[in-house]
């Protein structure tokens, strides 16, 4: 999950957020993922604390609100000076919420993605200060689980390792084998990979794989598929080629043997014994480009801080009280890493974007992006190689109220061509009885007046697609590969945008799980949809899409982008039926 915007910007509150949670007025959207929404709001006294909502799905799961409750009772004894105390929680209510302190720093993840790997001096900073963050979290009972170069945000006087409060709660939930993972492949322990206890020690091997990608700006194992990664962990020797050479001892963090690894504290030790002067934290501990990235979110963040409140709409309606907690002191610390730039919102039938308050939002049309922040201005790299390249948006989606006027223009119509057709089939059945000839037709009615189907064809099934938000399919391409939107309005036959799974033919049925996925049920059922949105889907969910070129495909939901992922996506398997049926228009 991302957070934060272009320049230390943030983006506006969408039309399906709340005003408030419990006694925090909202002021901003920092970013979503597979666990929840995070916003950016303010205590009394005026700290900024990043507030976590729970997505549906999970406060849904009885397990995960028994753990959700150990954790956040865990997290509140954890008060480090790298890590992200807890402010104020409620896990009892109808969405269960957790808020921290917020850190006004890009993530390990985005920093290197756009600045490049950290000097050496920088890494051992990093990597101590990491290390004494871990100290703390396993000193109240915690493993973190997920520790990733997107779980460690860079503030002025250090690291700050965050997302451990729910990591087990996470692990524990139903919905963890049903698309929702724990765990990052590339950062997995060989323990972990393996499906075998999770110890302290795992988050050590994660350590020295994020000081690798700190030092080297990638990880110890490589890239490629999630498999391929996972095997040469397990089976595999690190690749450290280009690590600064003081830092050698991080092979020793990556040992396959979790009782040969380091303790935290030791790391520490190493750290200082590597170091050719004493490390202490200071405000020039990073490099000046994410220096200035740092000082740009100061000043967005005290912007938006100073902006009007906006005029109340009526009084509020009545609401159960939430369970709140004795505030716990507030440190620059947050729940979640700042996020990839995104487009700003379409103003859309039914998707109105909140009007931003002065001092934050989507910059005005042209804009020139502080540096290092926003797209590119050069060619696009290929998808999937840009960390934070966001595509443009989908077109605003189109009034129904027109559409429906249209069908019942069309069922008028369709009434008395149908009542055409009955007299001159009356007409031809007279002639036959008084002898005359009738002439044979080229396509059989069938019962209900309806044309035969066209024959059924091939399926073809692809596995694994992966969609970016913002990216498109096309049935016909063969395999469909992802395509940015570019301003069309036919052949966008399955789009993922804004956490809805749409297509250009506004014929999409969500069907039920005792419904075979079959091209018969697809042709039956007409519960048609123009989109539906991912807190509809669990895994292994399937979707009908109608094509207007006459093409039926069966979309087979899978997975979100795991929750801190740089990336934003939705992967799915399609079975395509390629000319179906007959092509539409309009």
């Amino acid at each position: 999950m991302a957070v934060g915007g272009p320049g230390g910007q943030f983006r506006p509150l969408e039309s399906g957020d709340p005003g408030s949670v419990a006694s925090y007025r909202l002021a901003a959207r920092l970013g979503s993922g597979g666990m929840g929404t995070v916003y950016l709001s303010y205590t009394p006294g005026g700290h900024p604390i990043a507030l976590k909502t729970i997505r549906p799905e999970l406060s849904e799961d009885p397990e995960f609100r028994r753990r959700f409750r150990q954790e956040v009772e865990a997290a509140k004894r954890v008060q480090g000076l790298y890590t992200a105390p807890v402010i104020d929680y409620d896990v009892d209510g109808t969405r269960p919420w957790l808020a921290t302190a917020y850190v006004p720093g890009p993530s390990l993840a985005a920093a290197v993605a756009e600045h490049g790997p950290l000097p050496a001096e920088s890494v051992l900073l990093l990597l101590a200060g990491t290390a004494e963050a871990l100290s703390v979290i396993h000193g109240a009972g915690i493993v973190h689980r997920d520790l990733k170069p997107s779980n460690v945000l860079l503030a002025s006087d250090g690291p700050r390792v965050i997302d451990f409060g729910i990591a087990r709660a996470a692990d524990a939930t139903a919905l963890t084998g049903t698309g929702i993972s724990v765990g990052t492949p590339a950062f997995m322990s060989p323990e972990q990979a393996a499906g075998k206890a999770v110890t302290p020690a795992s988050d050590v091997f994660a350590l020295g794989q994020v000081a690798a990608f700190a030092g080297r700006g990638q990880g110890a194992y490589g890239d490629g598929p999630s498999h391929a990664v996972l095997y040469r962990i397990v089976h595999e020797e690190p690749d450290l080629e280009g690590l600064p050479e003081q830092l050698h001892f991080v092979r020793e963090c990556l040992a396959k043997d979790p009782a040969r690894r380091p303790t935290p504290a030791r790391i520490v030790e190493l750290c200082q014994e590597a170091s050719p002067t004493p490390l202490r934290q200071s405000g020039s501990w990073l490099p000046a480009a994410i220096a200035a990235d740092i000082t740009q979110r100061v000043s967005a963040s005290a912007a938006l801080a100073a902006a009007p409140k906006p005029a109340p709409a009526g009084p509020p309606p009545t609401a159960p009280l939430t369970h709140l907690s004795p505030a716990s002191p507030a440190s620059a610390a947050s729940l979640m890493p700042p996020p990839p730039t995104h487009a700003a919102p379409t103003a859309t039938a039914g998707h109105v974007p909140s009007t931003p308050a002065p001092g934050y939002g989507p910059p005005p049309v042209p804009h020139t992006p502080a540096p290092g922040f926003g797209p590119p201005t050069g060619p696009r790299p290929p998808f999937g190689q840009q960390p934070g390249w966001r595509p443009a948006p989908l077109p605003p989606r189109r009034n129904r109220a027109g559409k429906w006027i249209g069908i019942g223009i069309a069922a008028v119509a369709a009434f008395v061509w149908l009542s055409s057709c009955a007299s001159i089939l009356l007409d031809i059945t007279d002639k036959a009885d008084d002898g005359g000839a009738t002439s044979s037709s080229t396509s059989s009615p069938v019962a209900g007046g309806g044309a035969r189907p066209l024959p059924d064809p091939k399926p073809v099934t692809y596995k694994g697609v992966d969609l970016p938000e913002g990216y498109y399919v096309r049935f016909a391409d063969s395999p469909p590969k992802p395509l940015s939107y570019d301003g069309r309005t036919e052949g966008v036959d399955l789009y993922y945008y804004e956490d809805d799974l749409g297509s250009s033919g506004d014929r999409i049925v969500l069907l039920n799980n005792s419904q075979q996925g079959s091209l018969a049920t697809c042709r039956q059922e007409t519960r048609y949809a123009a989109e539906v949105t991912l807190s509809q889907l669990s895994a292994g969910t399937r979707l009908c899409v109608h094509t207007r070129s006459g093409h039926i495909a069966l979309v087979t939901y899978r997975r979100s982008a795991p929750e801190n992922d740089p990336s934003d996506f939705v992967s799915v398997d399609l079975t395509i039926w390629r000319n179906a049926e007959e092509p539409t228009t309009g």
